[in-house]
């Protein structure tokens, strides 16, 4: 097992991180859906990138075109070109007509010009793990260069990550579980991660503090209701994804770990 590397410096991403953009408020992984976010407060985002035919990397959820373009079949077999005459938005809603897929480059510039923080899931098309991992590894680290806190990288692809490791390994990164797994603290040290992101139901405070004893930050996907929230915060939770950027409003202006301000607020009754 490898140790984790206590000379990094203190974890610098927001605990508030909203899914896709802004959750369902907007077609996810479009640009709308990122500058509405940031309207409701978000410092930081959570979206997938993948490759095009033409190694162009770009941002969609699906290995399929058909629920979130008017595109049909695999989108890692088009080339960027056909890619970028697609429109993402007008499944979402009539506004959105015409909003296209958007390269991982624009989205560096958007954010970068903002002053906001990225977790980029790597969600490669079927057999295009490793390529995918090493090429958005590249890309990052040209497109951040000159960034103080670069994105955090996430996978629920081993192989992806691996890539990344070989490629850039200052980055950084984080295991993606669906399934709590005993030994799935151990393959994120191995992978040289700095968190895991596991599914909500799968946390509980055990698993938190096991995690972090082995020197890993926790995060956790997709949480929408209020008192699941509260408890993952009190379990001592360190990052929190959420499609609810409307609900979850006041809190992520705040930026402060909801669970310290529980506890000061505690302490405060209690003088």
């Amino acid at each position: 097992m490898s140790l984790p590397n206590r000379s990094t410096p203190a974890w610098p991403y927001p605990c508030w991180i909203a899914h896709r953009g802004a959750g369902k408020l907007a077609p996810e992984n479009t640009l709308a859906a990122f500058r509405m976010g940031a309207e409701h407060g978000f410092a930081m985002f959570e979206c997938d990138v993948k490759l095009s035919a033409d190694g162009e990397p770009f941002l969609l959820h699906d290995a399929e075109l058909n629920r979130t373009t008017n595109g049909q079949g695999l989108a890692g077999a088009l080339t960027w070109d056909a890619l970028s005459r697609l429109d993402a938005g007008s499944w979402h809603g009539r506004m959105y007509a015409g909003e296209p897929l958007v390269r991982l480059e624009a989205l560096s510039r958007w954010l970068q010009g903002l002053g906001l923080l990225v977790n980029l899931e790597i969600k490669p098309t079927p057999g295009d793990e490793q390529r995918t991992g090493r090429v958005v590894a590249e890309q990052v680290a040209r497109l951040w260069a000159n960034a103080h806190v670069k994105p955090l990288l996430s996978s629920f692809s081993v192989e992806a990550l691996r890539a990344v490791q070989r490629t850039c390994p200052e980055l950084p990164r984080a295991l993606l579980l669906e399934r709590w797994a005993v030994d799935g603290v151990k393959l994120a040290l191995d992978l040289g991660c700095q968190a895991i992101v596991v599914h909500h139901p799968e946390l509980d405070r055990e698993r938190i503090r096991a995690a972090q004893a082995a020197g890993l930050k926790v995060l956790t996907y997709t949480v929408n209701e209020p008192a699941q929230a509260s408890a993952l915060w009190l379990s001592g939770l360190d990052g929190l994804i959420t499609d609810r950027v409307d609900t979850f409003e006041p809190q992520a202006r705040l930026g402060a770990n909801p669970a310290r301000l529980m506890m000061m607020a505690a302490d405060a009754m209690a003088v």
